[in-house]
């Protein structure tokens, strides 16, 4: 039998896949040019996307990091063609997202962040239902919808209600069936929003398996071990910005330190302090929700050196912790704040983050 999941056959001579003014076949199947999208009002202007420009490679699965209100989901919209940028443009493919938005249509699937399975349906028929929206072919669709079924573990459940279904098994329905119609591009805005660790688990799975297939996945999340365990590549963005792009071990190089240390007290004092921040093959100490967080180039050598300073100084530790610094902490050290903070707030009093 047809693999039905695998996509689009495509010939490597197929002109629609060409970047216009580029020979051949072209590595990158996204190009975002200096897009900025503002949102006006009588009373203020709101800048959501601000100048950004960068390209996604064929068959990648890449990220779109940042906080609450950074504009990861606006700059999802544009290139889903749900939405005009105030300047700027982007191709989709060799699809000009003003120029031909139907035709990026048919090569792309949306799961949008917000559920849209019409929950009085069954799972069989929210498929059906969407797979004749987008066209596929009556003779395959049946076929495809068992497909789709299968790879969910839903197949014994397809003539239930979805309103029946947990919380999970509603998003993985919804993730295949924005593949129903092999699309060569898959948007996820932050797919696993809401959901316990077992069923966030189970979805970066099945994101795993559709990238397998050579779908090209574009990824929106803040959540940053989904990040890390899922992309090929990360952007970070904040204030509508690019703040940095790369892959997860070059931005953890960004960080001028090769080790975190973190150790848990009740007490601290500036004498401590001081003799930590004197100390060789340290980088930075600061002392914030009762942790003293230590940048070292070599941390389990230099650990014994700081336990006999606090101990020195009567500090008595609840914890201790070293570990290679995270994607929250770059993007700490990029923006001086927590991806949770969102962009209405301000760093945690107390933290000491540098400027890139």
């Amino acid at each position: 039998m047809e693999n039905l999941l695998s996509p689009l056959s495509v010939d490597p001579a197929r002109t629609d896949v060409l970047t216009p003014g580029l020979p051949g076949r072209t590595e990158n199947i996204i190009r975002i040019d200096h897009i900025t999208k503002k949102f006006e009002s009588k009373s203020k202007t709101v800048t959501a996307v601000d100048d950004i420009s960068f390209e996604v490679r064929r068959g990648e699965i890449f990220g779109l990091l940042g906080p609450n209100g950074a504009g990861k989901s606006t700059l999802i919209r544009i290139l889903t063609t749900l939405m005009l940028p105030t300047k700027g443009t982007a191709f989709v493919d060799r699809y000009e997202i003003t120029g031909s938005p139907e035709k990026i249509r048919s090569i792309i699937g949306v799961c949008p962040q917000n559920s849209t399975l019409d929950i009085e349906l069954t799972a069989y028929d929210n498929l059906e239902f969407y797979g004749k929206l987008v066209d596929v072919p009556d003779s395959e669709l049946d076929a495809r919808i068992w497909q789709l079924l299968e790879m969910t573990e839903l197949a014994d459940r397809a003539h239930q209600r979805v309103g029946t279904f947990s919380g999970g098994m509603r998003r993985k329905l919804e993730i295949v069936r924005a593949f129903i119609h092999h699309p060569l591009i898959l948007f996820l805005d932050e797919p696993t929003i809401g959901l316990d660790p077992e069923a966030r688990r189970e979805v970066w799975q099945q994101i795993s398996n559709l990238n397998k297939e050579k779908t090209t996945i574009i990824l929106t999340t803040h959540y940053m071990d989904e990040a890390e365990k899922l992309c090929n590549r990360i952007a970070f963005v904040d204030k509508g910005k690019l703040i940095s792009l790369d892959t997860t071990d070059n931005l953890r190089k960004l960080i001028p330190a090769g080790d975190l240390i973190e150790i848990g007290t009740d007490s601290m004092n500036n004498e401590a302090l001081a003799a930590l921040s004197g100390t060789s093959m340290i980088i930075s100490v600061n002392f914030r929700d009762s942790t003293l967080h230590i940048s070292a180039q070599n941390g389990s050598r230099v650990l014994p050196v700081i336990v006999g300073i606090l101990e020195k100084h009567s500090i008595a530790m609840t914890s201790i912790s070293i570990r290679r610094p995270s994607l929250e902490d770059v993007f700490i050290y990029l923006t001086g704040k927590n991806l949770e903070d969102g962009n209405n707030h301000e760093t945690r009093a107390g933290s000491e983050v540098k400027s890139p």
